[in-house]
């Protein structure tokens, strides 16, 4: 039997609510899950409690060879690095730090290399 972690559909129209589930592959999405793994609700205006998911039994159904769908996979990328949108927009982006300026060559250092190539052309 082959099983995929995708999103089952409930709630009304304009108002979708999933549950995230481990389902047969051959049945449809709205369809009897084996296991529910958690719920994602797009309406939610904090990001950060969209998405409840149970990450236990996700990496046991990964480990026996469940595979999550696109959005799923999305999903669970999202909560386990804690990456969600803020309100404000996407977070800045570091500024690396400036490298260090060469100090520079000292007048003496210089003036046997210009007269090593003025006789080398003199000759």
């Amino acid at each position: 039997m082959a099983v995929r972690i995708r999103m089952k559909m409930l709630g009304r129209k304009n108002l979708r609510f999933f549950r995230v589930c481990a389902m047969d592959i051959r049945k449809n999405r709205d369809a009897r899950p084996i296991e529910e793994l958690g719920t994602y609700d797009p309406h939610v205006k904090n990001k950060a409690d969209r998405v409840k998911l149970n990450l236990e039994r996700i990496d046991y159904w990964v480990s026996v060879g469940a595979l999550p769908s696109e959005k799923v996979a999305a999903l669970i990328k999202k909560v386990r690095t804690n990456t969600f949108g803020s309100a404000k927009g996407p977070a800045p982006l570091a500024v690396p730090k400036p490298l260090p300026i060469p100090e520079p060559v000292a007048e003496a250092e210089a003036a046997p290399v210009e007269e090593a190539a003025t006789e080398a052309a003199a000759t």
